[in-house]
Order: structure tokens, then C-alpha cells, then sequence
């Protein structure tokens, strides 16, 4: 069973929020979720229990890295056969070890419904009057939450300021990705998505719209990245209310972070104030339990979250300097 919101709150203190690891390890970047690491020619993947929106930290949250870690192991295990991906291994449950590749500068998304409320999404956009949305012509007459008739992909940049959404023929123009690569980046990219849209449905779930990054090795061989088809990178509705909630013009019933969201602009205005107000811990648990339920649900595992011993990171560094010696690594 899933732990309880008992257990959750007796570890609410035990987030992993800050990585510095004590082995000799070249940090090479620090993101709003993930810490990444190098060693000889292999990149180690930390992944926290921070929560990000609107561009910040907003929280930390019980077990979230280690249910988004196992998830991208789950999907990366799942889709091997269409795409190789980076993933070695995975010595921790916060952890993955992956091999290194030069990442592609734009982001795929994928979309299989008209949805979406910020400004790159394919509902705020068609709500505007676009109809020609990164290269794919939509159709007139849908309306909101709708599916696609088969699905699209929209690229966003990605800029230190704000993405924005580019066509595929401006990634090539503008030199992003060679043509022949975007092509086959494209391909691996709907392949992905409709696998991961089978499981979905499977398990209870519509896949809605994800976003893919994808790296090349040093022979040039293409790759999938990062994360893949998580509770972060990817949205996800309950299939089973779908259509009751469409018929009433209601939103779908979602997994996401929004509703930690809301509290937010509620309370504050994250955008702007430079001190935000501490998240309520019936908040985080609440998102907590999210996270496991959604990996639950889409891999069909239980959830046994792993504890520190003393801490988080001491279990972290232990599992990862056992991994590498047993590698030869060190």
C-alpha cells in the first residue's frame, strides 16, 4: 500500500532540497528540480524535492524525487525499443545515471488536445484567432479540452528569458536542428507519445500533452532525455470523467501541481514578491500524495519510498559511491 498521510507528515522534515555530494564530482548544473553531476564520461542526475512554478521555488515536497525519478526509469524502461535514451542506471531512487549527450536547443511538445493557459499553448493561441500554430494548421469550429484528431507537435525555444513556440521549418532555417535530425526527432518524439498514451489509458489515464527533450551522442546518434511522460513534464486527465466533464463544459480531472498553484496567487503574487509565504503542510502533503498516486496508477507499482540513513543525501551518496566502485569507476 501507498504510505498514509501519517507517514507523510512524520517526514516532512526529510526532504532532499539542497545536493552537494562529497566525492569528487564536477557539478555542471543546478536546475529548479534536478542537480546534475559528472564523472569520467557519465552525468549523474539528482533529482529533488523541490517544486517549481512560475519560475521559482515554491516548496518541497515528501518522496517527489524519488516518484519523478522512478517514473522517467518506468517510461525510459517502456520505450527503449522506439528511441534510445541516456538512461545507465539507477542506484537510488532519486538518482540516475545517464550517459552524456549534447541536448538539442528546443523542446518538443507534444499535444493531443486543445488545452493549455499559458502563452506558448495550443488553447490560448486558437482562443486568439491562430490557426497556423507552429506549422500545423488547426481546425476551425473545437472547442476547449478537445482531441486532436491525431497529434501535433508545437517547439518552443529554449532562451534564458521565455521560450517561444517556433515551426519546424524555423528550426531549421534558424539553425537549431539539421533537418534530417529533426525529422527523425519528430518521429521518435509521436512514437513515444503514442506508447505512452496506450499505458495511460490502460491504467485510467488520458496522456494529454508532454514535453520531450532530446540529446545526440558524440557519433551523432539521437537520443531521448531528461525526464520522460512525468507528472511535471506531461499532463495527465482521468479517463473514466472525461466525457461527463466535457458534456458540462468543465474541466477535466487533472494530475497536476495547479491547485498548488492557486494557493499561490491567492496568497501572494509569486511573480513579483520577493518573499513568498511558507506552503501549508496539509498543502504538501496533499501534493505529495498526488505524486505517489499518479505513479501508482501509471506504472502499476506500489510506492516504497526509500529513507534517509541519516539523511536523504547520506543514502544518496552512499548508493551512488557503491554503484561507481562496483563499476570501476572510482
Amino acid at each position: 500500500m501507498s504510505p498514509p498521510d501519517s507517514f507523510i507528515k512524520a517526514h516532512l522534515a526529510d526532504t532532499l532540497t539542497q545536493v552537494e555530494l562529497l566525492l569528487d564530482y564536477k557539478r555542471i548544473h543546478h536546475g529548479k528540480v534536478r542537480d546534475t553531476f559528472e564523472i569520467n564520461n557519465k552525468r549523474i542526475l539528482i533529482t529533488t524535492d523541490r517544486q517549481s512554478a512560475f519560475d521559482r521555488i515554491l516548496a518541497d515536497i515528501p518522496f517527489k524525487g524519488q516518484v519523478l525519478n522512478q517514473i522517467s526509469e518506468f517510461w525510459f524502461e517502456k520505450t527503449s525499443d522506439i528511441v534510445p535514451n541516456h538512461m545507465i542506471a539507477a542506484p537510488d531512487p532519486n538518482v540516475m545515471i545517464v550517459k552524456k549527450a549534447k541536448v538539442f536547443p528546443v523542446e518538443v511538445i507534444v499535444r493531443g488536445y486543445l488545452t493549455g493557459s499559458t502563452s506558448t499553448s495550443a488553447w490560448v493561441n486558437y482562443s486568439n484567432g491562430v490557426r497556423d500554430f507552429c506549422g500545423v494548421m488547426l481546425p476551425e469550429g473545437m472547442k476547449k479540452n478537445e482531441k486532436f484528431d491525431k497529434a501535433i507537435i508545437t517547439p518552443t525555444t529554449k532562451e534564458e528569458d521565455h521560450d517561444r513556440s517556433i515551426s519546424p521549418k524555423e528550426i531549421v532555417e534558424q539553425g537549431f536542428v539539421a533537418e534530417e535530425k529533426w525529422k527523425k526527432i519528430e518521429e521518435y518524439a509521436i512514437k513515444v507519445f503514442e506508447r505512452g498514451s496506450e499505458i495511460a489509458a490502460e491504467n485510467g489515464f488520458i496522456l494529454v500533452d508532454t514535453k520531450f527533450e532530446f540529446g545526440e551522442d558524440a557519433d551523432g546518434n539521437i537520443m531521448l532525455v531528461d525526464e520522460v511522460l512525468t507528472p511535471d513534464s506531461s499532463r495527465y486527465w482521468r479517463k473514466d470523467t472525461y466525457e461527463e466533464k466535457m458534456s458540462k463544459g468543465e474541466e477535466p480531472d487533472s494530475f497536476d501541481k495547479e491547485f498548488l498553484r492557486l494557493w499561490f496567487t491567492q496568497n501572494c503574487n509569486p511573480y513579483d514578491d520577493k518573499i513568498l509565504p511558507k506552503a501549508p503542510d496539509e498543502l504538501r502533503i496533499e501534493l505529495s500524495k498526488r505524486y505517489i498516486e499518479a505513479y501508482e496508477n501509471l506504472t502499476g507499482n506500489y510506492f516504497s519510498p526509500a529513507l534517509g540513513s541519516p539523511t536523504p543525501l547520506a543514502r544518496i551518496q552512499k548508493n551512488i559511491r557503491t554503484y561507481l566502485e562496483d563499476e570501476g569507476e572510482i
